[in-house]
Parts: structure tokens; sequence; C-alpha cells
């Protein structure tokens, strides 16, 4: 074989250059996809807009899906009381979804609000110690003192069915994606779409089939919550350490001994992890699950906002971030404490310790019972929506508008409406479509695959052969005017706090605060602050996705190498030489991974939104779960699907690398 084309050019009749032959500007790999592009686009646009010269999607690429979705809806309905599948499969999943809430709810009311709260305090306990015991005793104690025993025994009893079957769901996955490479091959790329769909979009879905009611809102919430345990499961399995497994092995265990002695065993952390992650996305899902009858705080929450009452709607909030804090402090403290002593009292350790837990809990309950006072007293609830609505009343006199040099929050709203929201999606609407499609392929071929980009503009046209071009466009303006003001903040923010560790401390637990929060609860202070509309629910997003970029980012430039940072000083590099040279290059995966989460989770918020005025595919969605307007809500829901495919694809660069290591 001639080695010629690797020596270097060849002579003026070769054919072929190597590429360190190329001119300096065309030797990255992403030049060269950048040129290969501008000459693709020189020779299709000009026949694009010849033959479509219009901005707006073609309707001739559009398929109406509306009869067929309502005659699909009609037979559903007509059919839910005879036909074998609803009574034989889907009504006995509905019954037992409704026996087991029924179930857990009457055992909690039975309990009653002394033993709820002293059961809960002595599991923190047992499990964390004796702060978070405190922190779940005040956090009960504030759900009743609040007004809000009953919505907060009704949501956690949906969260027990809910987790419980996500639990074994998800386990199930993740213990044969484990255990078989082919199944994880197949499952891995049904976890990641799921994993970037915002939660509305897994509503309609479920009522299409359930009705609005409990079971629907359960079904959803598993469906939104069984794949951190799926993923977790399989990734703990996956890693269990080689030379114990070999040990194992060598010993002559079976593979169900394997499994149960020490694959199980030592995955155990991951699997607590998926535990913590399944219990936070299943309350974010049953708080919005409110709006297809959930009941709880979230439709406390969804009537409140629904009439502008914000001292209502926060006092429904407040227990659901403290129901949320307490789980998540009490699932994350027991992974944590795998394999350490326990810090719990000695009575309550070890396997007698969970009969003497339910007995203390009985003990302290039976009184109360007898008494008869199984509901909070009335005599003990502080009412504290109609004061804080006087604070929203005078915020709007004196705050809103007329505020001297900086203005109001009004004006705030107003501007940020008519100089980003309303050019950008001007701009968007008037670029032509297939110049949309074509923005996007070329974003996501340069910082991925050409399978990454032919999967990003294949959802992106979906959309447009759905119909729904114009308010996918909308809403797609408002994620990106909303992720350019989280990067913004949130780059700034982690770079400070990587160069200062007492910040980095200093916001470490407030960001573990705002992390556990649901979504629903962010939609709060926002109508408080600037009302309804476009400008509050990007606002919404903002707050809500800026804890995960401020904290990836820190992370990211606290783990580069620190030779090299040593190198950059003995050098004589400035700080801020230090950062843009080494740190920010260094982190770059880190960074574009706080991209991805960021866009990921403003287009969340932004979807839910739509109850504070958003407008575009969440309130399409909105309009067809309120009005039982099928075709509108699906179809916007398979939009909200493909919008965020095509986002999560275009931001995640590293996937397919990933996919190759893999």
């Amino acid at each position: 074989m001639s080695t010629a084309t690797s020596a270097g050019p060849t002579g003026a009749g070769g054919a072929m250059r190597s590429p360190a032959a190329l001119p300096d500007a065309l030797r990255g790999r992403a030049a060269r996809k950048l040129l290969l592009l501008t000459v693709l686009a020189a020779a299709l646009v000009p026949l694009a807009h010849a033959q479509w010269a219009s901005g707006s999607w073609p309707q001739a690429l559009t398929v109406d899906l509306t009869d067929r979705i309502t005659r699909a809806s009609d037979w559903i309905i007509d059919h839910r009381d005879s036909h074998p599948l609803f009574l034989y499969f889907f009504g006995h999943i509905s019954n037992a979804v409704v026996v087991c809430v029924r179930a857990v709810y009457l055992v909690l009311l039975a309990l009653g609000w002394a033993g709820v709260t002293a059961g809960a305090a002595l599991l923190a306990w047992r499990v964390a110690g004796l702060r978070l015991a405190a922190t779940a005793l005040l956090a009960f104690g504030c759900c009743g003192a609040l007004g809000m025993w009953v919505p907060t025994m009704q949501t956690l009893a949906l969260m027990v069915v809910a987790v419980t079957v996500s639990v074994l769901a998800g386990g199930a996955l993740g213990l044969a994606a484990g255990l078989s490479e082919r199944f994880h091959r197949a499952l891995r790329p049904l976890l990641d779409t799921m994993q970037v769909l915002p939660a509305f979009a897994y509503l309609l879905p479920v009522v299409l089939v359930f009705g609005i009611g409990v079971p629907a809102a359960v079904l959803a919430t598993v469906v939104y919550a069984a794949p951190p345990m799926a993923r977790l499961t399989a990734l703990g399995l996956r890693n269990a350490d080689r030379g114990v497994m070999e040990a194992v092995t060598s010993l002559g265990a079976t593979g169900r001994q394997r499994l149960l002695t020490a694959r199980l065993p030592l995955a155990r952390k991951e699997l607590l992890l998926g535990l913590n992650q399944t219990i936070m996305m299943a309350l974010s899902m049953a708080v919005i699950a409110s709006v297809i009858g959930a009941g709880g705080l979230g439709d406390r929450v969804y009537q409140a906002l629904s009439s502008v009452d914000v001292g209502a709607a926060l006092a429904a909030g407040i227990p659901i971030v403290l129901l949320a804090v307490v789980l998540d402090r009490t699932t994350a403290a027991a992974g944590e404490r795998i394999g350490s002593e326990p810090t719990g009292p000695r009575l309550l350790r070890g396997p007698l310790g969970w009969g003497l837990l339910a007995l203390v809990t009985a003990a302290v309950a039976l009184p109360v019972r007898h008494a008869g006072h199984l509901l909070w007293p009335d005599g003990w609830v502080v009412a504290i929506a109609e004061p804080v609505n006087r604070v929203k009343d005078w915020m709007v006199d004196h705050l809103y508008t007329g505020v001297p040099v900086v203005g109001g929050t009004a004006d705030w709203a107003g501007r940020f409406t008519s100089w980003i929201l309303d050019p950008l999606r001007g701009g968007l609407l008037a670029l032509p479509w297939w110049a949309v499609l074509l923005l996007v392929a070329a974003l996501a071929w340069l910082i991925g695959t050409w399978r990454t980009a032919l999967t990003a503009v294949l959802a992106m046209a979906a959309i447009g052969v759905l119909g729904v071009w114009k308010p996918s466009l909308d809403t797609l303006s408002q994620v990106l005017a909303a992720v350019a003001v989280t990067l913004l903040l949130g780059f700034a923010i982690g770079i400070a706090a990587a160069r200062s560790s007492r910040l980095e401390r200093a916001l470490r637990p407030v960001l573990d605060v705002f992390q556990t929060m649901p979504q629903f609860v962010y939609l709060i202070p926002v109508v408080a602050l600037f009302g309804v509309g476009r400008a509050p629910a990007a606002a919404a997003a903002v707050v809500y996705a800026l804890p995960a970029v401020v904290r990836i980012t820190t992370q990211g430039l606290l783990q580069v190498d620190q030779a090299a940072l040593e190198s950059a000083r003995s050098m004589g590099a400035t700080t801020g030489q230090q950062l843009r040279q080494v740190q920010l290059p260094l982190a770059r995966p880190a960074l574009l991974l706080a991209v991805n989460q960021g866009v990921v989770l403003v287009l969340a918020v932004v979807i839910v939104g739509s109850l504070v005025g958003s407008g575009a595919l969440g309130y399409d969605v909105l309009y067809g779960l309120a009005q039982g307007d099928l075709p509108t809500g699906l179809i916007a829901g398979a939009a909200i699907v493909c919008l965020g495919l095509m986002l999560d694809r275009v931001t995640q660069p590293t996937r397919g690398r990933q996919r190759k290591e893999n």
C-alpha cells in the first residue's frame, strides 16, 4: 500500500491534500463542518426560497389530526364502560390506584396530626439525626398551622402510592438494563427522551385513557418519576466493583446469588439516590397533576393562581416546599450514611428500631385520637392569606409603577416583553420555515453529530407538520430569552462562587432549597411581583433553572486540574487570564452541561407558565385539559415533546461521544 497520502500534500497533479495542509482556519472539525454547511446552504437556500417564499409553514405540508383524535377520543369515551380492554385492564388499574390512595389517606387520617408528625420526626431522627428530626417536626407543624393539614395528607397519600409504583417499575427496568447490555442500549434513548419532556406533556395521554381524577394523576406521576430510578439502578448494577464480582463468581455463586449478595449491596448508594430523585420528581408532578384532578396542595395553588389570590397560593405553596425539603433531606441523608455509623439514638437502630418507631408513633397518636382531635385544631391555625394579599396590594400600589430611577416591577416586565420577548418572537416568525430548519441543523451538527442534527431537524419539522408552527416559535422565543438571562446570571454567580469559598458555602444551602422546590411554587412570587403575562412566566423559569446552572458551573470550575492552574500562575498569568485561558476551556464539558440543563428546566416552567399567562403551547394544553378539547391539547403536547427533544439535541454536544465511549 502506498503511503504517499500520509506524507504531506501532493504535487500539482495530486488529487488530495491532508488535513494538516488545509488553511489554519479550516483545520478544526467544526470549521470544516461550517464550510460544508455554507456550501450546502448556498445551493439549497435559493431553491427553497423559490419554492416556498412564505415564512410560515406551508399548509400543504401540514397534517390535520383533529378529526382522527376526535374519533379516537369519542371511541374511548363510548367504550370506556363496555370494551374488555377498559373493563379488565385499565379499569382494574384505575380501581387499584383509587383503593391504594384511599387506604393510605385513611391510615394518615387515622394516625391524626399527632401520629403523623411524631412518625415523621422519629423516622428523620433514625435516618439522619436530631437536626433533621426537628426540621420534620417544624415542617409538619407549619402545614397544620397554615390550615393545610388535609390537603397535605391528600398529597402525601398520592405521593406514597406513586413513589411505590415508580420505584418498583423503575427498579425492574433498571435491573433488566443493568444485567442485559442489549436491553440497556434499547432503554437508554427512551430514558433520555423522557427526561427532557416537560411535565405537562404527560397529562393529556393519561387523561384520554383514564379521564380526570386521581388514577390519571397517579399514573402520570409514575411515568414522569420512574426514569431516574431506572437509570440509577442500571448505573449502580453496571458499575459494581469488578474485583468483588470476580471473587463472588470464583466461589461458585449462581447468577441470582451474585445479584442478591454482591450487585445490589454494592449499588445501595445509587438505589437510594434513585429513590431520592424519584420522590422529588413525583412531588413536582403530583402538584402539577392538580390540573387533572389530583387534589391536595397542588389543587389549592392552582385554584388560587386562577383567581390571582397570592395569599391563598402562598399558604398552600409553603407546605409544598416544606414537604419537599423533609423528603429530600431524609432520603439524601440515608444515602450518604450508607456504610457509616448511624447517627440516631441507639434504641432506634437495628431491625428492632422500626418496631419501636411504630410503637412510639402509636403511643402518641392514640391519646389524641381518643380525644377526638384527628385533624389539626382550628384554634392553632394562622391565617396568612389576608395579610399576604394586603402586602401584595401595597406592592401593586407602590412597587409596580412609579418607583424613581429604577422603575417598578410592572415596568420591568413591560420592558422585558417589549424589548426582548416581542422582537425575538417577531424575528423567529419572520424567518422562513426552511431557514429555521437549516439553523437548527447547523447548530446541532456543529456541536454534535449528523445523527444529532437529523433528530433535531425531524423534531422541529414534526412541529410544522402538526400545524402548530407559530405557537411553537412563540414558546421557543420565551425559552431563548429566559435561557439567555439564566446563563448570564448563572455563569456570573458560578464563577464568583468558584473563586470565593465563602460565597460558595453561603450559596450551598440556598441552592439546595431552591432545587427541591416544585415548579408550581415558583409561579407564586412572580405573580405577586409582576402580575400575569409572558414576562412573569419567563422570570419564574429563570429562578427555577438558575440553581442548576450555578451549581454545575461552580463544580466544573472547581474540578479543573490544579496543575494547569499552577503552571499558568508560574508563567505570570493574572486571575482573569487564568479564568479565560485555563479554567473556562478546561471546564467546557461542565459549562455545556449547564447550558443543556438550563434549557430543559426553562422549557418546563415556560410551559407551566401558561397558568400565569405565558400563552402559546402551554395555553393550548391547559385549554385542552380545562375544556375537554383533546385534539388541541394532544397536538400541543406532542409539539412540546418535539420542541424539548430538539432543544436537548441542539444543546447536548457530548451525547455522540458518550455513545461511542459506552
